[in-house]
């Protein structure tokens, strides 16, 4: 029997890792036929299946499994060994994957990166972006982004970005001279509110605070969506109230198409942090990563 490609080990891996091929793919930045294709020549020269496919999941079957649990390993001292050649480098080289939340990955992380990239031409970076919370490791990332009612006690965490971070509540002018402009959050349940549906389904609450008050409302207006440039240009061209990050909607706010309300309400909260897991070795490209971030926050 011949040896199985590396490549196709290493597809394997990460498909079971993220017990789907589409996922998979975006994480190795090839496409999901590639992967599936890969896995199916594995199984062809092993003489067994591996994978259970349905149209919903991915899982291993139990030999797939046993040969999940010895690759896997055996895939991280190779990475290992390999970054131990960085400590002889001026600067280190290889692949660090960060998955990030949207607002992170559009705002936060632009100017951030292209410094980071400067001064570490060695090193390329992968992003996933989602607003569902993964288990990084599982997934193939090497560290996430992600706000500290989200992280994991086990995590290291590093501050990033802003360190404070509000929710400004907007609408046009034009639905506002029709409406009338809401003086207390309760009356949003008057108006049109455009929500936003995170990745897993979940519709947001919008949550608003003044001292010892706290008023939750469920948004119920014309749009629902995932989108922020969609919830944002609704909201411009007069269809409804936006609620969200308030770099996403600064500068409708400053060129006049939106109008702040209640703002004595806002919502605020700590920024976002780069965790990552506590473990003797850190590759080289996170360390420099890490290192980057920490003398930016100093």
């Amino acid at each position: 029997m011949q040896d199985p490609d590396l490549s196709d080990l290493k597809a394997f891996v990460a498909v079971t890792q993220a017990r789907g091929f589409r996922h998979a793919a975006l994480t190795r930045g090839v496409s999901p036929s590639s992967l599936s294709e890969a896995v199916r020549r594995l199984e062809h020269q092993l003489g067994v299946r591996l994978l259970n496919r349905t149209t919903r999941s991915v899982t291993p079957t139990e030999a797939g499994q046993r040969l999940f649990e010895r690759l896997g390993p055996a895939f991280g001292e190779i990475a290992s060994a390999l970054d131990t050649v960085n400590l002889f480098r001026e600067s280190p080289t290889g692949t660090l994957r960060l998955n990030v939340p949207t607002i992170a990955a559009r705002e936060i992380l632009p100017k951030l990166l292209s410094r980071f990239l400067t001064v570490s031409p060695g090193i390329t970076v992968e992003i996933g972006s989602n607003d569902t919370f993964i288990d990084i490791l599982a997934a193939g990332f090497d560290a996430g982004i992600r706000y500290d009612e989200r992280l994991e006690r086990d995590m290291i965490a590093v501050p990033i970005g802003p360190r404070v971070q509000h929710f400004v509540a907007a609408a046009a002018p034009s639905y506002l001279a029709a409406r009338g402009v809401p003086r207390h959050p309760r009356e949003l349940v008057k108006h049109a509110c455009i929500g936003h549906r995170f990745d897993s389904g979940v519709l947001a609450t919008w949550e608003f605070k003044r001292a010892a008050e706290v008023v939750r409302i469920e948004p119920n207006g014309p749009l629902i969506a995932s989108v922020i440039e969609l919830q944002r240009g609704a909201a411009i061209d007069g269809l409804g109230v936006v609620y969200s990050f308030d770099e996403f909607l600064r500068p409708a706010i400053e060129q006049g198409a939106l109008v702040p309300i209640l703002e004595g309400w806002w919502q605020s909260f700590s920024g976002p942090f780069l965790y990552y897991p506590s473990r003797a070795h850190m590759p080289g490209p996170l360390r420099a990563f890490v290192d980057f971030v920490l003398a930016a926050n100093s």
